[in-house]
């Protein structure tokens, strides 16, 4: 049998400290603080449910973060 792959640690950081940043500002520094992956998207997307790890999400409104959640 196989071994289960173990995925890559996530950086140590909270999402929370993105809320209120400028979206643009926002990405840069999630990048710098080692996230793969750092989407942004409008209030009310549909998505799929699926975890990504090293994924960040923004949910962003004129601009600004609004919320920010892992994977």
């Amino acid at each position: 049998m196989a071994p289960i792959p173990t995925p890559p640690p996530q950086p140590d950081d909270n999402p929370e400290s993105y809320v209120g940043l400028d979206a643009a500002e926002a990405e840069q520094q999630a990048r710098e603080r080692g996230w793969s992956t750092v989407r942004a998207l409008p209030p009310g997307s549909i998505i799929t449910m699926e975890y990504v790890v090293g994924r960040l999400n923004f949910e962003v409104e004129d601009g600004s973060v609004i919320r920010c959640w892992k994977g």
